[in-house]
């Protein structure tokens, strides 16, 4: 005997034409696979709150269950996939508990809509996956202020408009952006509060008739901090807090698209200040000689790519009238394709922190009197001669820059956080604030 056709939950006795299928799903089986261990914590949740509504019985419960329990397993052998015939992982695994239980699978449902459903399985995924994306960043900031530690001495260039400027430090550059990961940290942090909070209870968008969901009790065993309390803002918020955690991202990703940036300029011939390992370099298929920085430039332009997912959140619910449209469907792929992006980028950010290398004698190569101009008129200055005077003397006093240059910066500088004055402790204790929310 032939296996029956799959069909959708909505399905009243009219197939759709395969094109119609493959237009509307789209995507979604790759997202909802990652997906469906969260919608089985939160249907798990789901059936206890039947329970308290007088839906489900005891024992109906324990039987969901278990049966819930073993799809789990199954997902995590291996042995779960969800096709276009299947749309959504909310199908699989009524599929599944009514292959199994019969008309008590058929109880699942109850009380809920996939737009509620597919909501609380996403927001239980973001909070997951930002705390490892939080993780990440802590760790690269850890690594940026060691960094710091390590070189607290060593001279660097710094610029404005691409020339030099004045004098800076291997330890002041890698701690300006430790500084900057530790304000995206607070900002992601924010973004995740935000969108914990439950959908459950909300149905469609327009609440559950005659069953009496006591929404608190979900929520709060699913570890959410609030209800949407006002049923019609389930879906006007939708791809609003989606929109909130991708731009949370791309203040991430900005701030390593500058970091990768320094490191490819860093590492040139005409530059080189920094030595990549070989292990984060490629090869061209033509010269031989070639060792490229192609994960930091990847990691540059990453930017871009999380930063084009977000103006899709801005342009997706735009217009839109109010209540659930299909339209909301694309919000998901956007947000959780930013996240795996991000990670993704965090773990190639590390990897050239760990595998890059200062040269001294090139960063002392380039400790050209010209940077100390500055410090040369303002040492008149304190010396009683106002500024624009001083300005215009140091301008053409080359023997007064040779000489600033001819000290240690500790000696010129004695504001925390400038040359010669770094200290990652103001670091490391933002980052365990971080830590402790």
């Amino acid at each position: 005997m032939p296996e029956a056709p799959k069909r959708p939950m909505w399905y009243k006795g009219a197939d759709t034409a395969s094109w119609v299928t493959r237009f509307t799903v789209g995507d979604d089986p790759i997202w909802d696979i990652q997906l469906l261990p969260f919608d089985l914590t939160a249907s798990r949740v789901h059936a206890g709150g039947l329970v308290t509504a007088g839906i489900l019985s005891a024992q109906e419960y324990e039987q969901l269950s278990e049966a819930l329990g073993s799809l789990k397993e199954d997902y995590e052998n291996g042995l779960i996939s969800i096709t276009p015939e299947d749309e959504d992982c909310h199908t699989v695994i009524e599929r599944y508990l009514v292959d199994r239980l019969g008309d008590v699978g058929k109880k699942i449902h109850t009380g809920r809509s996939r737009n509620d459903q597919v909501l609380a399985a996403l927001r239980l995924w973001l909070r997951q996956n930002l705390d490892v994306l939080c993780e990440l960043v802590d760790g690269l900031a850890t690594k940026l202020a060691d960094m710091a530690d390590e070189n607290t001495d060593q001279f660097l260039p710094g610029y404005t408009h691409m020339q030099r400027a004045m004098p800076s430090s291997v330890a002041l550059w890698a701690l300006g952006y430790a500084e900057c990961l530790c304000d995206d940290i607070e900002i992601v942090r924010e973004a995740q509060r935000r969108t914990n909070v439950s959908p459950l209870g909300s149905g469609a968008g327009y609440g559950i008739p005659h069953v009496d969901l006591n929404r608190d009790e979900v929520a709060s065993n699913l570890g959410f901090e609030r209800v949407q309390e006002n049923v019609t803002a389930v879906q006007l918020s939708r791809g609003k807090y989606e929109l909130g955690v991708v731009h949370a991202l791309v203040q991430c990703a900005s701030t390593i698209n500058r970091l990768a940036s320094d490191i490819v300029l860093f590492a040139t011939s005409e530059f080189g200040f920094i030595q990549l390992d070989d292990s984060l370099t490629t090869g061209s298929s033509i010269m031989p000689q070639k060792k490229n920085p192609d994960i930091a430039e990847l990691a540059r332009a990453t930017l871009h790519r999380i930063s084009a997912e977000m103006q899709l959140l801005v342009a997706i619910p735009a217009n839109l009238p109010s209540g659930y449209h299909r339209d909301l469907q694309l919000t998901k792929s956007s947000v959780m394709k930013s996240v795996l992006m991000t990670c993704d980028l965090l773990h190639a950010a590390t990897g050239l922190i760990d595998g890059l290398s200062f040269r001294p004698d090139k960063l002392e190569g380039a400790r050209d009197p010209e940077l100390f101009a500055t410090a040369a008129a303002l040492k008149s200055v304190v010396s009683g001669s106002p500024f624009r005077t001083a300005y215009q003397k140091a301008s053409q006093d080359t023997d007064a820059w040779s000489e600033e240059a001819s000290g240690k910066l500790a000696e010129s500088y004695t504001t925390l956080g400038t040359p010669g004055r770094t200290d990652s402790s103001g670091v490391r204790s933002r980052l365990d604030q971080t830590r402790k929310r």
